[in-house]
C-alpha cells in the first residue's frame, strides 16, 4: 500500500499571534512531502514512525468516543494496517516548524475518516472551520494544543488566510517572479525543536501585563500589516512591516530564538540585508527570512543553509 502524498507548509505570518486574534497566512511548501506506506521496510525510521502511529490510533479512538458528532474513523482497518507495519514515509524534517505532524494528520484523515470533507467539494466557511476543528483535535496528540492549521493546509494544498478564530478562507497569493531580487527564504538553524515547550513559554509570558500590551499594540498590528502588504503585492510595504515585526520579535521573544542566531538577527535589522522571524513556534528548526535582495542576503549569511521559498 502506498497512500497519496501530502506536502509541508510554511506559516508565513501568524505564529503564536493566531491564538491571540492576529491574522495568519499559511502556504503549502511542495519541496517536502510524506505519505502513508505499508511495505516490508525495516529501517529505524519506519519502526519509529509505526510506533508513533500506534499511540496515535489510541488517541483517535478516544477522540471519536468523546466527539462522535465531529469525526469517526475506520479504526478496524487503520489498526490492521498499523499492525502490518504501516508508517509515514516522509521527507519533511521533524521539529523544523514546517508541518511534519500536519502532513501525517492530513494523510490519516484522508485515508481513514468516515464521511470526510473532500477537496473537490464546495469548501464553504463552515466546512473549512469543521475541518480545522477536526485537525486541531487530531494534531493535539503531537503538540498538546494545535490550531489545526498545518493539517488543513497540507490536506487542501492551497494558501489559507486566517482572518480570525471563526473566519478562514482559501486565498490566492501573488504570482512568483523567479527573476525577482526580493525573496522569502528558510534559514536552517540546525536545531531540532519541540513545539509544546515554546507554546507553553508563550502562554506563560502572556501572564505579564506588559507582554500582553506588546502583543496587542505591536506584534498583532505588524503581523496583520505584513499579510495585507504581501497579499496586495506591495513589496515596499512588506519589507517595512517585516522589519518592524523582526524588531518586535527580537526584543520580546528572545527565549524562542536560538542564542547563536541573536547576533545574526540583529545584523539583518541593522544592515537591511534581510529580516528574520520565527517559523512556527520558534526554538530551533527553520527561521523565516525576508530579503529585498536575496543574493546580498545569501552573502551576508555565508556559512548558513538558505532555501529560497518565494521570489518577487
Amino acid at each position: 500500500m502506498k497512500g497519496p502524498l501530502f506536502y509541508s507548509k510554511i506559516l508565513l505570518f501568524g505564529e503564536h499571534g493566531i491564538n491571540k486574534g492576529s491574522k495568519g497566512l499559511s502556504i503549502p511548501y511542495n519541496f517536502y512531502n510524506g505519505g502513508l506506506r505499508v511495505d516490508d521496510s525495516e529501517t529505524d525510521l519506519a519502526k519509529k514512525s509505526n510506533q508513533s502511529l500506534r499511540g496515535f490510533v489510541t488517541w483517535l479512538e478516544q477522540l471519536q468516543a468523546e466527539e462522535p458528532g465531529l469525526v469517526t474513523f475506520d479504526i478496524a482497518t487503520l489498526k490492521l494496517n498499523v499492525e502490518a507495519g504501516m508508517y509515514f514515509d516522509s521527507s519533511i524534517p521533524q521539529g523544523y516548524g514546517i508541518g511534519s505532524s500536519g502532513a501525517l494528520v492530513a494523510a490519516v484523515y484522508d485515508q481513514y475518516a468516515n464521511n470526510k470533507i473532500t477537496v473537490l467539494e464546495n469548501l464553504t466557511q463552515e466546512k473549512l472551520l469543521t475541518l480545522k476543528k477536526i485537525f486541531s483535535r487530531m494534531e493535539s496528540y503531537f503538540h498538546g494544543t494545535s490550531s489545526g492549521l498545518d493539517p488543513l493546509n497540507s490536506y487542501l494544498s492551497i494558501p489559507i488566510l486566517i482572518n480570525s478564530h471563526d473566519s478562514i478562507e482559501a486565498t490566492g497569493i501573488p504570482m512568483q517572479n523567479l527573476e525577482g531580487k526580493g525573496a522569502i527564504f528558510l534559514l536552517d538553524s540546525g536545531i531540532v525543536k519541540e513545539t509544546a515547550p515554546m507554546v507553553q513559554l508563550f502562554m506563560e509570558s502572556l501572564k505579564d501585563k506588559g507582554f500582553r500590551a506588546m502583543i496587542k499594540n505591536q506584534f498583532l498590528k505588524y503581523t496583520d500589516a505584513s499579510i495585507e502588504s504581501f497579499l496586495h503585492g506591495d513589496v515596499k510595504a512588506l519589507f517595512s512591516n517585516t522589519k518592524k515585526l523582526s524588531k518586535v520579535v527580537y526584543n520580546n521573544f528572545k527565549p524562542m530564538i536560538p542564542v547563536q542566531f541573536h547576533e545574526l538577527w540583529q545584523k539583518g535589522i541593522e544592515t537591511n540585508d534581510y529580516y528574520l522571524k520565527l517559523c512556527g513556534s520558534g526554538g530551533g528548526g527553520y527561521i523565516l527570512g525576508f530579503a529585498p535582495d536575496i543574493e546580498k542576503a545569501k552573502s551576508a549569511l555565508t556559512g548558513h543553509k538558505v532555501e529560497v521559498v518565494y521570489q518577487f
